[in-house]
């Protein structure tokens, strides 16, 4: 995710906390920051859900993804990697 109104690592962190809280809470899934930790305008998170169904994985992280896009317009989500793991 970009983070253009972000002026300092101290005013990114809130925000990602801030998201990462409600998105957990919202949708029941693993969330955390995972790369990018020291760039102010840069955030990449990693989410993952447990499913019995593929579909149903990519239907819960669609809406995880809708979800940012509507809360947070600030921020623009500027790209997407999906892994299905099957087992």
């Amino acid at each position: 995710m970009h983070l253009p109104a972000c002026h300092s690592l101290k005013e990114k962190r809130q925000i990602v906390k801030s998201l990462i809280a409600r998105i957990r809470n919202q949708f029941n899934v693993s969330i955390a920051e995972v790369d990018d930790n020291d760039r102010w305008q840069i955030a990449q998170l990693g989410v993952a859900c447990v499913s019995n169904e593929s579909r149903h994985a990519h239907e819960i992280l669609a809406h995880v993804r809708q979800y940012i896009e509507e809360t947070r317009p600030d921020l623009a989500i500027t790209d997407i990697d999906i892994d299905v793991m099957h087992w």
